[in-house]
């Protein structure tokens, strides 16, 4: 039994495939615009989430810091947190400043430390001088604090001079070898 189907039809049935195409597509760049509206409000979350993690993180470090230096012979009697400015117009912010009459120990936070926060504080820290000018006499040194640590990061911090303190249960600790002599800047 032979099926004869006219041109109309065939007509007809390519004008319903394109409509139906035209339709599934709208569908997909709904469910796109849904995906992405969705990963959106999460990575808002994650940051949230981190900034008040760090914030715990800063809470833990700032609270023994002085004695952890004083510890290490830096007579530091005052610390303050998110120490910002603006200098030729660049932004920056340091976590945490420890200082007594003439040392400055700089402080960068992390939840995670990693080797590229390591590379982007030390740069940072080259510019301490001049972006806290009131300091430039000082002897300036630089900590890194955090409570997870990609293996090989607190290695390379101590390696360029830095103290390094690890965030433990309710205050930290410095993890620095016995040999350690900090960098000035």
């Amino acid at each position: 039994m032979e099926m004869q189907v006219s041109f109309e039809e065939i007509k007809q049935l390519l004008k319903d495939l394109v409509i139906s195409q035209k339709e599934t597509d709208l569908k997909f760049k709904e469910t796109e615009l849904q995906f992405k509206e969705t990963d959106r409000k999460l990575n808002k979350m994650i940051h949230q989430f981190e900034s008040q993690w760090g914030k715990f993180v800063e809470s833990l470090v700032s609270g023994n810091l002085i004695q952890l230096l004083r510890g290490k012979g830096i007579d530091v009697h005052d610390t303050s947190q998110h120490r910002t400015g603006i200098h030729m117009g660049r932004q920056f912010e340091f976590d945490i400043v420890a200082k007594n009459g003439n040392e400055l120990v700089i402080v960068e936070v992390k939840s995670n430390l990693n080797i590229k926060a390591i590379k982007d504080f030390l740069e940072e820290l080259s510019h301490a001088k001049e972006w806290l000018d009131e300091y430039a006499s000082y002897k300036i040194y630089g900590a890194v604090a955090y409570l997870h640590a990609s293996e090989e990061s607190p290695i390379y911090a101590e390696r360029n001079g830095l103290f390094v303190i690890r965030a433990t249960g309710d205050s930290a600790i410095i993890t620095n070898s016995e040999s350690f002599v900090p960098t000035c800047w």
